[in-house]
């Protein structure tokens, strides 16, 4: 059986840009670029040339080397001929393969954003799509609003995307900008469209999440007719995201509703880059990632009940939708007060730690565990201070080091020109290999203080630890009032790319942060693999 070809568009440099917060140089653009070229991408937008000096830098050449690159911009305005539009020249001049135009298609935009006739902006489409085609790029034309505009005035909605059709444009994109529509409508408008003569192999869609259905929309639309699905890396966007590539892209090769019709320029083999990519791309953006994503997310393929645990090692599609290493990703089985032997053990394997069920220790590690969460401890989100537990109960964690004792000051002062200050200092008494150590450190606030000094002379395993960073710091209030109970949970990566999660519980959240920091550190060194010993006041 023959299967349409479905091709993806990823419009992470450009629609993914405008996600508050986010702003890329001209370098993250070429990295991130790379990786979807990498990846197998169809489409990569990598912006708008012209529109900002970021965007002209980075068409200045070619940035992908299988993928179609595709620079984005309005079409020409009315009441200027196309040779004559300066914005349009800049496309044209740009270093692309495609120029995917932006077309007005609800008439409500056209007359309040255009300021134009109805008839004046079915020129300009007309004309762009020529220019483009003549300048030999690729056309491609997102219709904005369209679904909006479809329901306000469905005549004038077709007769724009008719025009970019009939002018040669490789794909019409049917955009629902608001990110509003409901699925069922989607499949409705996308019918009327190809029944209005625009064939579904030359039709996309664009879909927004502002109701949380950008990904449903995007397959209903697949459903419908449509073969061109746009969207971005984990889902970024304006407001409430994109479509997120990293969901539909799975789906679309996995489901069997869609992979036995469909195909993509994604291999199995490709795919199972698919983690590692949406994971290197929120490192690129210096955000921890969504474990909780579909396919990618650290959690996505984790059990922490235990009726569940044991049902995933007897048979795991049991509670798996998909086999966890189609998209690089891994089964793990979470430890908690929830969980029996079998999650303890499935778990301390996946870690190279072998223990019989018989051996009273793991009844030990358990009970510990137990009377741990109890206390306020949450080892299903802090793995490397469970590994640590876990290995000291078994008796088999190297002590590195002795921590005689720690000191924190926090003084609020005036500096000498006048302004108010505080200032956090640490002192950090230890003992390495026989030899006391003092460590003093000042830092952005009492933890970060601690860290530094921690960190400042560990001897004979400094080597081992400088690429340590810290990349997230989280508190949680476990109870009421000023002497509550606090929970530290810190994230930590190297420069191999490691990350990992420690945890530290105490009513005083200096100590349960200085918790939390040691194991890191100690994590660090059992996975380099030192041979001296630790211990904790």
């Amino acid at each position: 059986m023959t299967r349409d070809r479905i091709y993806l568009f990823d419009t992470t440099l450009r629609d993914g840009q405008q996600t508050p917060g986010i702003d890329f140089s001209v370098e993250d653009k070429i990295a991130i670029a790379g990786m979807l070229d990498a990846f197998g991408i169809d489409y990569v937008e990598g912006g708008y040339p012209g529109a900002n000096p970021t965007d002209t830098a980075f068409f200045a050449k070619k940035r992908t080397t299988t993928s179609s690159f595709v620079a984005f911009g309005m079409t020409k305005r009315a009441g200027v001929s196309a040779s004559n539009d300066p914005g349009l020249a800049e496309l044209l001049q740009a270093r692309a393969d495609a120029i995917c135009f932006v077309a007005k298609s609800w008439d409500y935009h056209v007359r309040v954003a255009l300021g134009c006739t109805n008839e004046e902006n079915i020129d300009a489409i007309r004309a762009s799509v020529e220019a483009a085609k003549a300048a030999d790029r690729e056309p491609l034309v997102d219709c904005e609003h369209f679904f909006d505009g479809y329901k306000a005035n469905p005549g004038y909605a077709l007769a724009c995307a008719r025009a970019a059709y009939d002018s040669g444009a490789r794909w019409v994109v049917l955009c629902d900008t608001n990110g509003g529509t409901q699925p069922g409508e989607i499949r409705e408008v996308v019918a009327a469209v190809i029944a209005s003569g625009i064939p579904g192999d030359h039709l996309g869609i664009h879909a927004h999440d502002d109701t949380g259905q950008a990904v449903a929309n995007s397959l209903a639309a697949v459903e419908a007719g449509v073969r061109q699905v746009q969207g971005t890396l984990n889902g970024i966007g304006e407001r409430c995201g994109n479509a997120n590539l990293v969901t539909i892209i799975p789906t679309l090769v996995l489901k069997p509703a869609f992979a036995s019709r469909f195909e993509t320029a994604i291999s199995p083999e490709g795919l199972e880059g698919l983690t590692r990519l949406s994971r290197a791309f929120d490192e690129l953006l210096n955000r921890a990632p969504n474990a909780q994503a579909p396919y990618v997310g650290a959690s996505a393929f984790a059990t922490k009940a235990g009726i569940h645990a044991s049902a995933i090692l007897k048979e795991p599609q049991t509670y798996e939708h998909v086999p966890p290493q189609t998209v690089g990703n891994a089964r793990k089985v979470m430890v908690s007060d929830q969980g029996g032997k079998s999650n303890f053990i499935t778990e301390l394997q996946r870690r190279g730690i072998a223990v019989d069920k018989a051996d009273p220790r793991l009844d030990t590690l358990i009970s510990r565990v137990k009377e741990r969460e109890a206390e306020g401890y949450a080892y299903e989100g802090a793995d490397a201070s469970f590994e640590l537990l876990a290995r000291r109960t078994l008796g088999r964690v190297p002590e590195f080091f002795k921590v005689d004792s720690f000191r924190c000051m926090v003084e609020r002062r005036f500096d000498a020109n006048g302004e108010l200050k505080t200032v956090s200092e640490a002192i950090v008494k230890l003992t390495v290999d026989g030899e006391e150590k003092m460590s003093v450190a000042e830092g952005h606030g009492p933890v970060n203080a601690l860290d530094l000094a921690l960190r400042k002379d560990l001897g004979k395993f400094q080597a081992e630890i400088e690429d340590l960073e810290l990349v997230d710091y989280k508190v949680r209030i476990l109870n009421g009032g000023t002497e509550a109970i606090t929970r530290v949970l810190i994230e930590s990566r190297d420069a191999a790319g490691a990350r990992w999660w420690t945890v530290g519980v105490s009513d005083n959240i200096i100590d349960a942060s200085f918790q939390a920091l040691l194991d890191s550190i100690v994590y660090k060194l059992v996975k380099a693999g030192g041979e001296a010993r630790v211990a904790a006041p």
